[in-house]
């Protein structure tokens, strides 16, 4: 007599990939799951007489179901991610990513951040929440809450529409072929100082020029006393596009003509501060007419900030047309800017923290006794680096907001602003004193921290490992092509970005209120929402708005570009 079963056979279950399921309609599946049962005495009758022909048939029914799975796969080149799921709802979500053609996944297109995301996705459905991936990987400001801190930092100030206008009036250019056509006389400048502050020099060389109404000689660039950089103008500059953009406002050329070069230029001091177009030609054109050539240094800051408007104009023009970095520079810039942007955002900082800013403005880096004697020391051997007041102390200096922000207060303004702790931060300047232990307490908090160095290739800077100027041109480059941008002090570099970012549309510039933040970082007893909270509020309006220079005066237009340089001429426009 047969051994009795009762109900003793083995569940198996096989793992079917989604596509096959997805292509059962549910009344196939269903009549599967409901297939009626033998009876007993049938099953009993049929098992005595054909085990032996039912063993065979069910080996060839499993051969025949894995040859049928392995032509599946042969045919429709199915991806061995196999779910026990009849339907997977996150797969419209990879469709959309370009990762799955046909329902099936692109095999060789996914990388190690795209094949995370893959995993996401099936780990967790919700994922589908997610908003569209740019260059494969999500975006910094990407699956936070609308609203959200992090959204509000990344946010851009409303530019109320103000566009570039340098329409210069009819007078202007009745006198433009008078003076383009001049070839009696000459100026030449020599300029001076870091990369920066000898683009503030150039753009006030070309203003001089045109009122002199005399041809401007390529200016000449001053080897820079402190890192030793003996850069000529074409080594930083696109030489061609400067002549080109403003053949229409002055004549320029590389060197004095033959008819020239005997000439002995007559060499002029620095003129005072301030001085008006009218003061220029009362001073200068006679001279300049009867030698032929005039030589003047020392421009720094001395030309009027409040000129004529078609001479605001042309200030505008030269600072943010004209003069554009030398294509090599360009080139590695923007290799550098791309690889910050990799990953969706980045902030860019300019961190004032040197040696010789410490010295020059009269402050202490506030590291350790030993690192404030240094400097002390060395301001009393060379009292001629203090630029800033002499008569006030640094204490003084301080609390007045005359200070660079150190690397812990630049960390608690982020923070406070809403800064995500995983931002990718660019910082341009100088190896701060202290080197990377000044920089601590913001790296952190930002571990996503670089600079040119971290980002290029050894060979990439090589060619410009002793060229001061250019290292800051590449910096600029990176820093202005940033989502945010915040100085640690004031100084050329951020006024110059500033202006440039306005002129680009009022992109985001953080301004920090140093003077009003002081007693906050000194308050211990404040808690940190009341203190992120104020931060915020000193801050509202310092985030790169339009301001009108009109209400700034005296102020270089090339940092306010409003109302001179810029326009709007739409009837909704708000009040500044």
């Amino acid at each position: 007599m047969a051994k009795k079963n009762s109900n003793s056979k083995k569940q198996c279950y096989i793992s079917v990939p989604s596509q096959i399921i997805n292509s059962l309609s549910t009344s196939s599946l269903q009549s599967l799951l409901d297939s009626p049962k033998k009876s007993s005495k049938t099953y009993n009758k049929y098992l005595s007489l054909s085990t032996y022909r039912n063993s065979k048939k069910l080996w060839l029914l499993a051969i025949f179901l894995f040859g049928l799975l392995g032509m599946l796969k042969l045919n429709f080149n199915l991806n061995p991610l196999i779910v026990s799921y009849p339907c997977f709802s996150s797969q419209s979500l990879l469709q959309s990513q370009g990762l799955v053609s046909n329902g099936v996944l692109k095999s060789g297109v996914i990388d190690r951040e795209k094949e995370n995301v893959v995993e996401d996705v099936i780990m967790n459905d919700s994922v589908q929440s997610l908003k569209p991936i740019s260059n494969g990987v999500l975006k910094s400001n990407e699956g936070f809450e609308e609203g959200s801190e992090e959204v509000e930092f990344w946010k851009q100030p409303d530019g109320l529409g103000y566009k570039p206008c340098l329409d210069f009036s009819e007078d202007y250019r009745k006198s433009t072929t008078g003076i383009v056509s001049e070839r009696s006389k000459y100026l030449m400048v020599v300029v001076s100082g870091g990369m920066n502050q000898q683009r503030n020099q150039i753009v006030d060389a070309v203003v001089i020029a045109r009122i002199l109404g005399a041809a401007l000689v390529v200016p000449i660039l001053q080897v820079n006393v402190i890192w030793g950089d003996e850069s000529e103008f074409s080594d930083i500059f696109d030489l061609e596009h400067f002549k080109n953009v403003l053949a229409d406002d002055v004549h320029i050329v590389s060197s004095l003509p033959s008819t020239h070069l005997m000439t002995r230029p007559v060499e002029q001091k620095s003129p005072p501060h301030h001085v008006s177009p009218s003061w220029i030609r009362s001073r200068y054109l006679r001279k300049l007419r009867r030698e032929g050539v005039l030589l003047l240094r020392g421009l720094d800051s001395r030309l009027s900030k409040d000129l004529p408007s078609d001479l605001q104009k042309l200030r505008c023009k030269v600072a943010f047309r004209a003069l554009r970095f030398a294509p090599p520079i360009v080139e590695l810039g923007n290799k550098l800017t791309e690889r910050m942007r990799t990953k969706g955002q980045y902030l860019a900082l300019h961190l004032r923290m040197e040696k010789d800013v410490w010295v020059r403005t009269g402050c202490l880096p506030g590291l350790s006794p030993k690192y404030d004697e240094m400097i002390n020391n060395e301001r009393i051997q060379r009292p001629e680096l203090l630029t800033a007041r002499s008569n006030m102390s640094y204490h003084d200096r301080k609390l007045a907001g005359l200070c660079p922000l150190n690397a812990y207060e630049v960390m608690r303004l982020l923070k406070a602003l809403g800064a995500p702790r995983d931002t990718r931060i660019y910082w341009a300047g100088g190896q701060p004193l202290g080197g990377k232990e000044a920089l601590q307490p913001l790296t952190s908090e930002f571990p996503n921290f670089f600079n040119k160095e971290d980002l290029a290739l050894p060979s990439e800077l090589e060619p410009f490992a002793k060229k001061a100027s250019i290292m800051a041109a590449i910096d600029y480059i990176v820093c202005e092509s940033s989502d945010v941008f915040m100085p640690s002090h004031g100084g050329n570099m951020g006024h110059a970005i500033q202006g440039r970012r306005a002129y680009a549309g009022h992109k985001k510039y953080i301004t920090p209120n140093k003077r009003h933040m002081l007693p906050l970082f000194l308050d211990s007893s404040l808690p940190e929402p009341e203190f992120n909270r104020i931060i915020k509020e000193l801050h509202q309006d310092s985030l790169g708005q339009p301001e009108l220079r009109t209400s700034k005066v005296g102020r270089d237009v090339t940092k306010y570009p409003i109302p001179e340089c810029m326009c709007n001429n739409s009837s909704d426009a708000h009040t500044i």
